[in-house]
Parts: C-alpha cells; sequence; structure tokens
C-alpha cells in the first residue's frame, strides 16, 4: 500500500476521517500509528480505539458478506472448480454451525487465516448476529492491544510492523504444516 512514513503523515494531517477507510485495509499496524499520534496529543486516544474497532468490523463484515452473497451466488461448476463442491460446503456450514465461534475467535486472533476464516464463515452461511458478536469479542481486546502498544512505543512503529509481519508469517506457517499434518494423517486413516 503506502509506506508507513506516508500513512503517519497522512493520518496526523487529516485526522480521524482518513484513520477508518486506511484501518479498513492495513488494521494493525495503523493502529499502532494512530495511538502513537494520540500519544502526541494529535487525536484522543479513545476516539482511536473505537474509529479502528468500527473500522475493524466493517472490514471483516465486507469479507463475510463476499463468502455469505458474493461466493454463494457463483455457479456450482465454478465453485467445484475451486473445490468447494456440496459435499464440502455442507461441511463447512456443518463445522461452523457446531464450531463457528471457535473458529472465528482462532481466525481474528492468528490474523494470517483471518481473512480466510471470515470468508468461510460467510461461505458456510454463520447466523449474521452470532457472527457479529463473535466478531466484536474478539475485535476489541484485539484492537486495544494494538492501541496500547502504539500509546506505550508507536514511535517505533516500523519495527513493530516488522515484528507483525513476521509473527504473523511464523504462525500462517503453523496454520499450513498443522493442515498439511492433518490431511496426511486423514489420508493415512482411510
Amino acid at each position: 500500500m503506502f509506506g508507513l512514513e506516508t500513512v503517519a503523515a497522512v493520518l496526523a494531517k487529516h485526522g480521524l476521517v482518513v484513520l477508518a477507510p486506511i484501518a479498513v485495509l492495513e488494521g494493525p499496524i495503523v493502529t499502532v500509528i494512530a495511538a502513537w499520534l494520540a500519544s502526541q496529543g494529535l487525536f484522543s486516544l479513545w476516539s482511536v480505539a473505537l474509529v479502528v474497532i468500527l473500522a475493524d468490523l466493517v472490514g471483516d463484515f465486507l469479507l463475510y458478506s463476499i463468502g455469505r452473497w458474493g461466493l454463494n451466488g457463483v455457479p456450482d461448476r465454478w465453485l467445484g472448480r475451486l473445490g468447494l463442491n456440496r459435499p464440502r460446503l455442507d461441511r463447512l456450514a456443518a463445522h461452523f454451525e457446531e464450531k463457528g465461534g471457535r473458529t472465528l475467535l482462532f481466525g481474528k486472533l492468528t490474523h494470517s487465516a483471518g481473512a480466510a476464516v471470515l470468508v468461510a464463515a460467510g461461505l458456510a452461511r454463520m447466523p449474521a448476529f452470532r457472527f457479529g458478536w463473535v466478531n466484536l469479542a474478539a475485535t476489541v481486546p484485539k484492537s486495544l492491544v494494538f492501541v496500547a502498544l502504539g500509546y506505550g512505543f508507536g514511535s517505533a512503529y516500523a519495527r513493530i510492523d516488522n515484528w507483525i509481519s513476521r509473527v504473523s508469517l511464523v504462525l500462517l506457517a503453523i496454520i499450513v504444516v498443522g493442515g498439511a499434518a492433518w490431511l496426511f494423517y486423514r489420508i493415512g486413516k482411510r
């Protein structure tokens, strides 16, 4: 997207009006930068927290909507090419019926699997009200952690961004390796 210095300059100049759309796209590091600017007296800390929480929720509902109304409108033969045949979609729906809350929390808190889990929740037709409450329960503490991190250590936002990227990459690798191990276990069990 943009360089971090550019994001900081744009936020400092234009304020919370541009924070929301940028936070929808870039979430954690934008939250850190905005909270750091709040520590410098440019914004109210509570306003930053509220805006980033709302922006995160809007972004999550957009991804949920892609799965719920976007992909569910795609013809079955096209979904089949993506490996999303009816039996798999039925298993996905059953999974989200039984373990949707835990799966959503996992996706939100690992950050690496977040977009895929949010789209899958929509594709599984997880009830929007339940999705909203579980998502809110995960979003508030996650956002507040990044606000606190930015408020206390935000001047090191470039280093923080580097760590967020590294942790996300490690979590993604763990998810991929764990998924592959599970798949091989299931195939070997048959």
